[in-house]
């Protein structure tokens, strides 16, 4: 575990537009699925020490943001703060890894708006109306009914807008110039030597690249395969079982958490790095390989 997002698509962008869409989505959700496994991994398994005092306040602080989400308290702000300063330090204490907290801190933040997108419309366009006919003071300056005006349009914005989505938007330059590459670069730290070489066929690292492409590819086909003939799913669009062959096999890129868990998993330093190897080049191939299998069998777009 698990597949890295930002790798798989990369990987899959470079055949262009002739990758359907739903295959992309498809992708994308198991990536996202996969992470929340690997965080439940390494909060079930990777713990050493439980205070279950600190996991009773923990709970205590999800059941008030689930309170608040239920009371219809819309403010980030005090979501971070209970969140951050209460449900996530408690899991710190706890012993579990901390990172479950992130996970339910986002469950417990509201994804529901106050309007809908022609209710919005339809407010702004008469508030909008109203502004053109009120009249300003000389210059640039706005009147005071303009002022009010300008509010209430924000207030309709804020209405319009999920708390969830408004957060995720804000967040996103964080995550992705500064936080990711962070994260990427503190559990990276690999450093190969002529002996890392010949530990690629030490038991480590043949279980990880056998576990990535082989097991992944197994795994996904199987329970797809299931699912479908049961009639609970149905293939993405405009994709066959050679495009799924191809995604289930490039499902085994792994990087950020996947190196993450092997340095909580193992001691040894020798060890570590056989694996943090072992997870590079079976990304490599399984990324490789599942790009031409989806290139041999992606239909051509009408």
């Amino acid at each position: 575990m698990a597949t890295d997002i930002a790798f798989t698509l990369g990987v899959l962008s470079l055949l262009g537009s002739r990758v359907p869409l739903s295959l992309k989505l498809l992708l994308t959700a198991l990536a996202i699925v996969d992470d929340l496994g690997a965080v439940l991994v390494i909060a079930f398994f990777y713990t050493d020490n439980l205070l279950l005092l600190y996991l009773e306040y923990g709970a205590g602080f999800l059941a008030f943001l689930i309170l608040l989400n239920y009371l219809g308290v819309r403010k980030t702000r005090i979501y971070a703060i209970v969140g951050i300063c209460g449900l996530w330090y408690a899991f710190f204490m706890s012993g579990v890894h901390a990172t479950i907290a992130g996970v339910l801190l986002a469950f417990t933040i509201p994804t529901k708006t106050r309007i809908n997108k022609r209710g919005f419309i339809n407010h702004v366009q008469v508030l909008l109306n109203k502004l053109k006919t009120t009249k300003s003071i000389e210059g640039e300056y706005l009147s005071y009914e303009q002022h009010e005006i300008i509010e209430d349009i924000k207030e309709e914005r804020e209405k319009v807008e999920t708390p969830l989505q408004k957060l995720e938007y804000n967040l996103n330059p964080i995550v992705s110039f500064f936080i990711l590459p962070l994260f990427a670069l503190a559990n990276a730290g690999i450093e190969i030597q002529p002996e890392s070489w010949s530990g690629l066929l030490e038991p480590v690292s043949i279980g990880i690249a056998v576990g990535l492409i082989v097991g992944k590819c197994i795994g996904i086909l199987s329970f797809s395969a299931l699912f479908v003939k049961l009639g609970i799913s149905e293939l993405p669009e405009n994709t066959n079982w050679g495009t799924m062959t191809g995604a289930a096999i490039m499902a085994g890129i792994g990087f950020t958490m996947s190196i993450f868990i092997s340095e909580l998993a193992f001691e040894d330093p020798a060890v570590k790095a056989q694996a943090k190897l072992a997870i590079l080049i079976a990304s490599t191939v399984a990324g490789v390989v599942g790009m031409l299998i989806i290139k041999a069998f992606v239909r051509k777009k009408e």
